[in-house]
């Protein structure tokens, strides 16, 4: 999920009018809640704008907060968090820094960042970014990602800064296989060597594609309710997702941008197993495959392994699953 894209409506509406740029009379202003996206570009303009509003480190402090206060309602205990470089003071990582002392102190729940560049960047500025993503290993960052528009570079505009982010032994989690195809994936793993990938979803398009994704077992953050309201599939039972566990896919499940698609990861999760008619089998193998696609150190994610399935077996004696 994408921290610019996570920020409560009533949050971002007091941003705008705090920074002197109040938001044009909406349906967000009305009734508090995102109207829906024409297309992925129409997405794009909200998402910038959105992000505009966050002009400060007590900006970022305040969205991190609030988010990591709506992931513990939800019982989230870990959140590899997307956030998008705009200025160096962003960077330096004390307002996150804050955010995730507070969150573990008084939530017990926590998270980590991944710094990612877009692809309107110049090949420059995505170096730049490899740069503050390496310097902030030490202070949460675990990756180094990539979003925006797939169709408007190809990956390999961005293999200098993946490659400096690899050799420094930071992950890679790219954005690919949404709006574009399969040569989307096949560009992220050959020029990127992703880690992970956001997305992935029209990897099912390419037979061989799925091949080489499941020999390597590279995770795919999946966003069933991003994907709907993109027009990505046209419903929920159109959706891939389903397709992709069949095929021994790798496959977790993710919101991308919850308020402004009206989703939580609860939701999604009731969604699916609405739509698929998903059991406890099927969740518990998305919950623990979502545990082992982390980029935590190995201990502390065999430690989250071990949490998860105690906590999971209580919860089938419970329910008698």
């Amino acid at each position: 999920m994408h921290l610019a894209g996570s920020i409560r409506p009533k949050t971002l509406v007091a941003l705008s009018n705090r920074h002197g740029r109040p938001l044009p009379e909406s349906e967000l202003e009305r009734t508090g809640a995102w109207p829906p996206f024409r297309d992925f570009l129409h997405f794009m303009s909200d998402i910038t704008q959105a992000s505009g509003m966050v002009r400060s480190p007590h900006d970022i402090e305040l969205i991190a907060c609030e988010f990591m206060e709506d992931q513990a309602v939800q019982n989230i205990l870990y959140t590899e968090v997307t956030f998008t470089a705009y200025g160096n003071h962003f960077i330096r990582g004390i307002p996150l820094g804050r955010a995730r002392a507070w969150a573990e102190a008084n939530l017990g729940v926590t998270f980590r960042i991944i710094l990612d560049s877009f692809r309107g960047m110049s090949v420059e500025e995505t170096l730049v970014v490899a740069d503050w993503a390496i310097d902030g290993m030490d202070r949460s960052v675990v990756a180094l990602g990539l979003g925006g528009d797939e169709n408007r570079r190809p990956t390999g505009y961005f293999v200098g800064a993946f490659a400096r982010a690899k050799a420094a032994g930071l992950a890679r989690v790219p954005h690919a296989g949404e709006v574009a195809g399969p040569e989307s994936v096949w560009g992220a793993l050959r020029d990127l060597d992703a880690t992970r990938i956001a997305h992935g979803v029209r990897c099912l398009e390419d037979a061989s594609l799925v091949s080489e994704l499941r020999g390597r077992g590279v995770a795919l953050d999946v966003c069933p309710s991003s994907n709907v309201s993109l027009g990505v599939f046209p419903d929920l039972p159109s959706h891939a997702l389903p397709s992709m566990m069949e095929a021994g896919l790798n496959v977790t499940v993710s919101t991308d941008d919850p308020p402004m698609f009206n989703t939580t990861l609860t939701k999604e999760y009731i969604a699916i197993c609405d739509a698929y008619r998903f059991g406890a089998d099927e969740v518990e193998r998305l919950v623990l495959n979502g545990v082992r696609a982390t980029l935590l150190q190995e201990a502390e994610r065999v430690a989250m392994e071990s949490q998860f399935r105690a906590r999971l077996a209580e919860l089938r004696v419970i329910h008698g699953v």
